[in-house]
């Protein structure tokens, strides 16, 4: 019975899912709640109207839906930031305007290039581009720090040019154990992204070594989401996800309201 809060909907720019739609999902799946947490990417390479957030219309959308669903499931209102170092003021005061309830900060965009897309492998071996990607993500947690999970970690693992097949948390353990401290630091916490089951990774991102070094280092916020873009991946391999947080170290997970972290204990 966990809460999914990592999911998109119409209002990101790689869904057309209707809100409705994905909370049917969530309602069939019998999860006890959900947040959508659909894209605002902007300066996104190549294209930067591709993940533009409507963000009027995408929180009156949400709102309708906590009303109309308010008796059969909990539907919280949050957003994913694809983090850029140089978009941190924008992002400040995108905040100041909006009282979501969840915000996942996240890399989608290394260095003005995508690692979803092939022209980033063009430029860099696979190992140059891990790690390009992580010390990305120090630079975006230096630059800003107004979110409360920073999302998929390893993300660029999913679209490597042997995908995790070569990866471990050990070969990148230097500059994945700076993050998670300064993470730990400012009091953020990760999250379980059960995608990278989707994926076909046969892991979580990020991977459980990560997920237990959080824990070790002493970390303590931890949310679930499925990064669903489409009502058939709401709460994609929740399945998993208790005895992946056991082994972490965890006995309970967290979900946001206001954001102020609220933990629940895993059921057994």
């Amino acid at each position: 019975m966990l809460w999914d809060t990592h999911m998109h909907s119409q209002y990101s720019g790689d869904s057309d899912a209707p809100q409705e739609d994905m909370i049917r999902a969530a309602i069939r799946a019998k999860l006890p709640g959900i947040c959508f947490t659909d894209h605002l990417d902007i300066d996104y390479p190549d294209d930067p109207e591709a993940f533009l957030l409507d963000l009027p219309n995408y929180t009156s959308s949400v709102f309708a839906m906590q009303e109309q669903y308010r008796d059969q499931i909990c539907v919280r209102y949050g957003i994913e930031l694809g983090l850029q170092p140089h978009l941190a003021a924008l992002h400040a005061d995108i905040l100041s305007q909006y009282d979501f309830d969840f915000v996942i900060g996240s890399s989608h965009v290394v260095h003005g290039y995508d690692p979803y897309f092939p022209p980033f492998w063009k430029t860099h071996t696979e190992e140059e581009g891990y790690r390009e990607y992580f010390e990305s993500i120090l630079e975006n947690i230096r630059a800003f720090d107004d979110f409360d999970v920073y999302g998929h970690i390893d993300y660029v693992v999913r679209y490597g040019p042997t995908r995790n097949e070569n990866y471990t948390y050990a070969r990148y353990s230097d500059v994945i154990d700076e993050i998670l401290r300064l993470l730990i630091e400012k009091g953020k916490g990760i999250e379980i992204n059960t995608g990278g089951f989707k994926y076909g990774l046969g892991h979580p991102n990020p991977c459980e070594e990560i997920l237990a070094r959080y824990r070790e280092l002493g970390g303590e916020i931890i949310t679930v989401g499925a990064d669903a873009h489409a009502p058939e991946h709401v709460g994609f391999a929740f399945e998993k996800v208790p005895q992946i947080l056991k082994d972490a170290g965890f006995t309970y997970y967290t979900v946001f309201r206001k954001r102020k972290p609220e933990f629940i204990k895993i059921e057994d």
